[in-house]
Parts: structure tokens; sequence; C-alpha cells
């Protein structure tokens, strides 16, 4: 038996959502996770940038719920490969996806689906939850992201390349937010008591 699903973020401010309202959400989160590509630094030993993308991912999957995060991570990567400048520093086109940092990007719709699945069974409520939430979301990024990596960098390279840069970054990510939702959820709640 499957635990229980609860309210996301998005559904407490949209309880009763129409088809409309969904779609809403949806691109905003897509357009959100381009804006965010856009926060880019270049390291010069990798061809992977360190960017706000990722953080994008796994908070639209904690707000919005696996499903939603699924479709809007989809449209992300369809908006950057049919040539719009959605991609890291503006960078677009279908060729993204099977270059050195293809693997990242493939993986923001699966990586969405995992912090989404884990908030909607409540994981979203509690700082150490979150924490977890955040960092098996950023799990699925490097795994994916590494697997295709490693055919452009050597052996050796690779977990300097793509994992060890970026491990404190996420770190920090997954702290802000394990602070960020359980305060919102404790507004919440305070709200609706005085309601």
């Amino acid at each position: 038996m499957s635990p229980a699903r609860t309210t996301t973020l998005a559904d407490l401010a949209a309880p009763r959502a129409s088809a409309l309202v969904h779609v809403i959400l949806v691109v905003a989160a897509s357009l959100l996770t381009a804006a965010a590509a856009q926060l880019e630094l270049r390291l010069p030993w990798t061809p992977v940038p360190v960017t706000g993308q990722t953080f994008a991912v796994l908070l639209t999957g904690a707000v919005l719920g696996a499903r939603r995060a699924f479709l809007a991570q989809c449209l992300y990567l369809t908006q950057g490969a049919a040539g719009l400048p959605f991609f890291s520093g503006g960078a677009a086109g279908v060729a993204h996806l099977f270059g050195p940092t293809g693997g990242y990007l493939v993986a923001f719709p699966f990586a969405a689906v995992v912090t989404g699945l884990l908030a909607e069974r409540g994981w979203d409520r509690r700082p150490l939850t979150m924490f977890a939430a955040m960092l098996l979301g950023s799990s699925v990024i490097f795994s994916l992201g590494l697997a295709q990596l490693s055919a452009f960098v050597p052996k050796g390279a690779l977990l300097a390349s793509g994992l060890w840069p970026f491990v404190p970054g996420d770190l920090v990510k997954s702290a802000l937010a394990a602070g960020a939702f359980p305060a919102l959820w404790k507004l919440a709640a305070r709200a609706e008591g005085r309601a």
C-alpha cells in the first residue's frame, strides 16, 4: 500500500485549480528553469557550468508535485531543443541534449518527479526530510549527468569535472529549501488557524 498523497504548496495556493491554472503553473515552472539557467558560472576545467537550473528543477518538483513538475521540465527541454535560448548561458538546440551536459538536462524531469513525490508524501514539511528530498533529486541529476559526461572527459577526471565542484552548492541549496519549505507550511497553518 503506497503512502497517502498530501497537498503540495501549489495545491494549497490553488486548491480547486482549473485546467488552465495547471497549464499556467507548468509553463511558469519551465520559464523559471530557463531563467535560472542564465545564472551561469563557467569553470575552466569542465564543460559543465554552475547554474541555477538544478535548484529551479528541484523546487518545481517540491512546489508543484510530481506530475506537473515532470511536465514543466519536459516542456523546458522541448523549448530549449526547439531553439529558444533557454539552456545555460542562452544556448539552444537539440544538440545540447547529446553533448557533455545532455545527461544533466535529460535528468531534470526525473529529478523533479523525485522531489515532487517526496513533497506529496509530506517530506517538505520538516527540515531534515526536505534536505534529504533535495539531495535525492540532485542524485538523479548527477547520476544521469555523469553517465553521459563520461563519454566526453577522461575517466580519471569525471568526478572533478561533473560532481565535486557542484556538491557545495547543492548542499547550500538543499539547506535553503530545508529552511524555507517547513517555514512556509507553518505560516500556512497559522493563516488557516486564523481564518
